[in-house]
């Protein structure tokens, strides 16, 4: 029980840094000017926004429902496992994209984007892995233990 809270917690924490890096790259990718426009005007930074966004609010809604369960009494250790998995997995996608769009500068202190980029490393192993919590969903969808 107390690890199932401290992942569902996790779930909903990452949400915050995805976020962060997000909102740091939208704001860079309009004020920073390549080639006489702002680098937002660029389609494939475009792609990276959308995509930053489009999965903090799959994230979000992910959490959402958990929460409803919770209140309800409904929620299962299984579900919180896939929503610490893929929260924190695209978090640190995030992360990512967020350091490519904001090029060099994105490893300086002056942009949250490596702080939260170290953070979620860290939060990727702990309070199981990502390849434990696919072992603990594949067990709930096969009926079969493939870590024994």
């Amino acid at each position: 029980m107390c690890l199932s809270q401290a992942r569902y917690g996790i779930a909903w924490g990452v949400i915050g840094s995805a976020m962060a890096c997000y909102d740091s790259s939208l704001q860079y990718a309009k004020s920073r000017i390549q080639f006489g426009k702002p680098i937002a005007a660029f389609q494939m930074t475009q792609e990276k926004l959308v995509h930053m966004v489009t999965e903090i609010t799959k994230a979000q809604l992910l959490c959402l429902q958990l929460g409803r369960l919770k209140d309800q009494g409904k929620m299962k250790f299984t579900q919180i496992s896939m929503a610490k998995r893929n929260n924190v997995y695209f978090a640190l996608e995030i992360a990512r994209m967020a350091r490519a769009i904001h090029g060099a500068n994105g490893i300086l202190d002056e942009y949250p984007i490596m702080r939260h980029a170290a953070n979620l490393e860290s939060v990727i192993t702990y309070e199981g892995t990502h390849e434990m919590h696919t072992l603990i969903i594949g067990e709930d969808i096969t009926g079969h233990a493939a870590f024994m």
